[in-house]
């Protein structure tokens, strides 16, 4: 029987597969509860602004794979996500103009045009997912002017934006739950267009605790960001590599323990649960094991090797995928301690 024709059997994932395999093979293994030659491995930070688009964002996108030799990538996506007819949301009635934009339109058009040329330079040998963030988070983004900004989120994250959505779902909780549906029906659209694009499947990124505060209320991101995540990752339902990615602290994790993807990963690190609690609990193949806001800039090598080894360890029978909790800072991160992160993984069997 070859690799390819191996059925998921919880059974296998204690079988070690004592051949060397390519990245992508690597990966599916994980994927099919099978244990690889070595436990896949990779990370992920935001480019420069010059960096976001076109030609730039390519060749960004290459080094950072070059230079780690990582085995899948996640393709990073700073686009902005078209505003429409309304550029800030304060008020109800800015939620009521919000309508459903094409998946190809304004900015996300930059995003398309840099899967097809990794697709083309990378080929079919390479699992790769891009970017998507939640309705939810799309609309919080609207409520404030645009920004350039990126970089790691904090655990703990509240700001006036949170205000700002709390009041408006006490003044229309409707039209809030109208809104985060038009731009649910976008973003699904845009994941289509990813995936035809290139992409093997989306890292979607969704946040809790930025819904389900007590300001709101209970049943917030049940009752209306819930059935957009369930679009998005319905768009793109037969795409191999869907990563579902739980930002913040999660408030529900076994929520998102059961959703429709490939790969869940999350802060286990910084936010909790532990990956332990994750391999009994989660559907989807586990993604994590190392700190992107303390160990990878502030540790030394060998504390980021000392993380992998702990998350294996954690993972016992279970292959998971080796990888940081979130995006970090590659001005704060020292090149040795993400080279540690592979090499640690590379000299560990599963």
């Amino acid at each position: 029987m070859t690799l390819d024709g191996l059925k998921l059997d919880r059974r296998l994932s204690r079988a070690y597969i004592p051949i060397m395999m390519g990245k992508r093979q690597r990966v599916e293994a994980v994927l099919r509860g099978e244990r690889p030659d070595h436990p896949p491995v990779s990370f992920w930070h935001h480019f420069e602004p010059h960096q976001i688009t076109g030609q730039a964002a390519l060749d960004a996108h290459l080094r950072h794979l070059e230079a780690y030799d990582l085995d899948l990538l996640k393709v990073m996506n700073d686009h902005h996500y078209p505003r429409g007819d309304v550029n800030l949301v304060q008020s109800a009635a800015d939620l009521r103009r919000i309508k459903p934009l094409p998946g190809d339109a304004g900015q996300l058009a930059g995003q398309l045009e840099l899967l097809r040329g990794l697709r083309k330079r990378l080929g079919d040998g390479l699992l790769t997912c891009t970017t998507i963030f939640s309705a939810w988070t799309v609309l919080r983004v609207w409520v404030a002017p645009p920004s350039d900004k990126h970089g790691p989120p904090k655990i703990i994250g509240e700001d006036q934006r949170d205000d700002v959505l709390t009041n408006l779902l006490r003044e229309d909780r409707s039209a809030v739950k109208a809104a985060v549906q038009a731009i649910g029906t976008m973003l699904a659209a845009f994941a289509r267009e990813c995936v035809a694009a290139g992409a093997m499947g989306i890292f979607l990124s969704v946040r809790d605790d930025w819904v389900d505060r007590p300001a709101n209320g209970e049943g917030v991101y049940d009752d209306i960001v819930l059935p957009t995540d369930m679009e998005i990752l319905g768009a793109v339902k037969d795409a191999p590599f869907n990563v579902l990615h739980v930002c913040g602290r999660p408030m529900n994790f076994e929520r998102f323990a059961d959703y429709p993807a490939a790969v869940i990963n999350w802060a286990d690190r910084a936010a909790g649960p532990s990956i332990a609690y994750a391999c009994e609990v989660a559907k989807p193949a586990v993604a994590g094991g190392v700190d992107n806001l303390k160990t990878l800039p502030q540790g030394a090598p060998e504390d980021c090797a000392a993380e992998v080894r702990d998350a294996l360890r954690q993972a016992g029978n279970r292959s998971i995928i080796i990888t940081p909790g979130c995006t970090y800072d590659p001005k704060a991160v020292p090149a040795e301690n993400l080279k540690a992160m592979v090499a640690a993984a590379r000299t560990r069997s599963q």
